[in-house]
């Protein structure tokens, strides 16, 4: 599975849009609105947000729902949160889990204006009912982030490791926990500010979940060889 928040939190595809974007190309010329978006969805991930927004906006108006949460997402990217909310405020309404994530984001970042953080965890925790799909990897991750935070919202370590445990066991054991020590590291303006202390507890519980990434990134930021503690 792909986590959206990472993509949501600075999340970067290795793969290169021109190489994956072949399956989904043909069809997508064709006017098939699932395989636009999937190709919307690939350049986004390679960073190429103008491809991103071509396909989105095809994929949109062949009525994929999804596609409307990933033009959010872009337009989020971009500092547009007023587009951004709008248009994941149309794709939650018509459905889309995406989309709700995407809206979750927006109310708990101060950029986009007045924050509600009851209502991005009401969101979220419905996201996290279909384990079955992606969406719910990165609603569970950004509920744990919340917690980690707290900002709004006590800060609650345990909860958060909660639900980064269960994000990381529908992907990669030790993924969610990476992801919150690197975000905690690095940031993200209006919702997360940067925090040593935080990034090190987190990317520890990553190593000692067994994520080799998370080692080094904590060995990194420390400037100490870890070894992870049971």
């Amino acid at each position: 599975m792909k986590p959206l928040f990472l993509l949501l939190f600075l999340i970067t595809s290795f793969a290169y849009a021109d190489e994956i974007g072949n399956q989904y190309k043909e069809q997508a010329e064709a006017g098939d609105a699932h395989a636009q978006y999937y190709l919307a969805d690939t350049y986004f991930s390679s960073g190429d947000s103008k491809q991103a927004t071509f396909w989105a906006e095809k994929a949109a108006k062949g009525g994929d729902i999804d596609a409307m949460a990933l033009l959010s997402q872009i337009q989020f990217t971009q500092g547009d949160y007023a587009h951004a909310k709008a248009l994941a405020q149309q794709a939650t309404i018509a459905g889309s889990k995406r989309g709700a994530i995407m809206l979750a984001r927006v109310l708990v970042n101060t950029q986009a204006g007045k924050t509600d953080y009851p209502q991005a965890i009401k969101l979220l925790q419905t996201a996290t009912e279909d384990i079955d799909s992606d969406s719910a990897v990165d609603a569970q991750l950004l509920l744990g982030l919340i917690y980690a935070n707290g900002v709004e919202v006590a800060q609650d370590d345990a909860k958060a490791a909660s639900w980064f445990k269960r994000s990381s066991s529908l992907s990669r054991t030790g993924y969610a926990e990476y992801w919150a020590g690197m975000l905690f590291q690095q940031g993200e303006k209006g919702f997360i500010t940067p925090n040593k202390q935080k990034a090190l507890y987190w990317l520890n519980l990553s190593c000692t979940e067994g994520f080799d990434t998370g080692c080094e990134e904590f060995d990194a930021l420390s400037g100490e060889s870890f070894s992870p503690r049971e």
